[in-house]
């Protein structure tokens, strides 16, 4: 299943700056997170390098539509499956708006938990704006090529589908060492969070919640109903009503006389009430 993520930034340069320093891909780890490297093939392929969160991608791309001054469309041919396209647009004032449309598979649990969280839409969003300052900061494009390339008239916006070629093709990426552990750490965390919580939720209002962790269905988990100041269902000292879901804070008598930490049935409650009454 593919994400698509669209972001726009304001530019305060004229249009044919912004879009020059575009055309200098292989200035992009100066205003990317996470980009090693972008190296250009020819007019129309180049050849990415990227690592995220520690995952390590690398990929090969073709531009299938360049206009300037106006549009960089591309698609991936091989390695991480990708395509999308940026848009340039004169808004008047010597200023520019920068529109980022991409589409993108996740791959392996890394990269699909990183999906879920929204990372790489946050990191599409935090690299326009470093190319913003990085532009508005220097002054001048870094270079400019003010070619055309052509596909057999507009393609619009690329999708995955642009980017066929490129699926399966596992070869070309990698996981270190430490991100395939902290992949696997937080799968088992999630599922010990997913156990604990329907361990703890038989007697408050539930809501149903699905997981998906690398392609592979969770059981669905009810899950309690949060509570300020941090998660107490744990905690010493603390039950839980079982008519409302209130939380009932245990006094010391309570604790000395010997009453439980653990849920309360109504009537249980309301006998340990009336047992300690004459101690509060």
């Amino acid at each position: 299943m593919s994400t698509r993520v669209e972001k726009t930034v304001m530019v305060n340069v004229p249009v044919s700056r912004a879009y020059n320093q575009w055309t200098q891909f292989e200035d992009f780890p100066r205003f990317m997170g996470g980009v090693q490297s972008v190296t250009q093939l020819s007019d129309d392929r180049l050849e990415w390098v990227a690592e995220i969160a520690g995952v390590r991608r690398q990929w090969e791309a073709r531009i299938l539509e360049q206009v300037p001054d106006q549009k960089v469309a591309w698609a991936a041919t091989e390695g991480a499956t990708n395509a999308g396209s940026v848009t340039f647009e004169d808004v008047g004032g010597d200023q520019t708006s920068v529109r980022l449309v991409l589409e993108y598979e996740p791959e392996g649990l890394v990269e699909k938990v990183g999906d879920k969280l929204n990372f790489v839409e946050s990191q599409a969003e935090s690299d326009l704006e470093r190319f913003k300052d990085f532009i508005e900061s220097e002054g001048y494009a870094s270079g400019a090529w003010r070619g055309s390339v052509e596909s057999g008239g507009p393609v619009g916006t690329p999708g995955v589908e642009d980017a066929a070629a490129s699926r399966g093709d596992s070869g070309k990426a990698g996981v270190s060492g430490k991100v395939a552990a902290a992949g696997v750490a937080a799968a088992a965390a999630a599922t010990a969070a997913a156990v604990s919580a329907r361990s703890g939720s038989s007697s408050s209002s539930e809501s149903e919640q699905e997981t998906t962790v690398s392609g592979a269905y969770v059981e669905s988990t009810p899950v309690t109903t949060p509570v300020d100041d941090g998660a107490v269902s744990g905690m010493r000292g603390v039950g839980t009503d079982a008519t409302d879901g209130d939380i009932h804070l245990l006094t010391d008598e309570e604790i000395e006389a010997g009453a439980s930490d653990e849920p309360l049935q109504a009537s249980e409650q309301g006998k340990a009430e009336r047992d300690l009454g004459s101690s509060r």
